[in-house]
């Protein structure tokens, strides 16, 4: 069994509200040496281990988990404990 941890960011210079609403409360709380907040996904899938993993976990994330178009994602795969 293996666990995948995938991180999902929206690329650049897609517009990101949630991080820039995260960003005005951070300097409301006077935080002011924050600058900028991206807002991502993080997510464990738990598997089990086979030859083409990595393109299982590909197409997993191209069709359902993140949004090809906007998004970015990296995974890590690991033995689950």
């Amino acid at each position: 069994m293996r666990k995948v941890k995938i991180h999902i960011t929206l690329k650049e210079g897609v517009l990101d509200p949630q991080g820039k609403a995260v960003q005005h409360s951070l300097k409301s709380l006077e935080y002011n040496n924050v600058h900028d907040v991206r807002v991502g996904k993080y997510m464990e899938v738990l598997v089990d281990d086979k030859e083409d993993l990595e393109a299982e976990i590909d197409k997993m994330c191209d069709q359902l988990l993140a949004n090809p178009v906007i998004e970015n994602y990296t995974y890590t795969i690991e033995e689950a404990g």
